[in-house]
């Protein structure tokens, strides 16, 4: 595993955005595990935060884009925080846009906020995490209703690793479905394999009992392989 892989996933648990108990997933799903990005709160944060995300997509996607789209509201500041990163360490100006959850009337009308979307771009997707590829079915409309587009890919955070609608993984089905590259900047399989029984700063993140609850969600949910 690459050196930086196993600082974004320290990074996580510093930060309490990589957490372990009983949580609900959007798609319904009670996890021993969670991530939420809202939980990156410093200016410091955010700019090591865009630093890990720039380097997923340069290796992914390269500089060949002009619009990263972060969907409201999380994929906000992720947006923001990327393109800066990719500005400053590849040298690479690329423009920011979100949505809007309600249209805006007045001032600076419509559905998005930062660069609009024109004829002939190309654009990258930003997200926290994906579970089962529900959010990105209310994300493409929203780009493709602005012209004639080209949506490259999504990039995410963390790659749970579990199925989507279907027995392959959300990330995988969105490859499949929609013709779109995916990226993450982890998997889940690398979070276990740097933190089981390892410690960390004192203590053992992933203990014997967790990692159990873990493969007993992954019998459940896991995707095929």
């Amino acid at each position: 595993m690459e050196q930086y892989k196993k600082e974004f996933i320290e990074f996580m648990i510093d930060c309490e955005v990589l957490k372990f108990g009983n949580f609900v997933t959007k798609s319904g799903r009670k996890t021993p595990f969670f991530v939420n990005t809202g939980f990156y709160r410093t200016g410091t944060q955010l700019r090591s935060l865009g630093e890990y995300y720039a380097r997923a997509i340069i290796s992914k996607f390269g500089t060949d884009f002009d619009v990263l789209f972060g969907p409201a509201y999380k994929g906000i500041p992720l947006s923001v925080a990327t393109s800066i990163a990719l500005s400053e360490y590849y040298d690479a100006d690329v423009r920011y846009c979100s949505n809007r959850k309600e249209m805006k009337d007045h001032g600076d009308k419509g559905i998005l906020l930062g660069s609009p979307i024109q004829d002939g771009d190309k654009v990258v997707i930003i997200e926290d995490v994906t579970t089962a590829g529900t959010s990105i079915q209310e994300t493409l409309p929203i780009i493709r209703a602005q012209g004639k587009v080209e949506v490259l890919g999504l990039v995410v955070s963390v790659d749970r690793m579990e199925r989507g609608r279907g027995e392959k993984s959300a990330l995988k089905e969105i490859e499949e479905e929609y013709g779109l590259k995916t990226a993450a900047i982890v998997t889940m399989e690398e979070v276990i394999e740097h933190l089981y029984n390892k410690p960390y700063k004192g203590r053992v993140i992933i203990d014997d009992a967790l990692k159990a609850a873990i493969d007993a969600y992954y019998d459940k949910y896991g995707a095929e392989i």
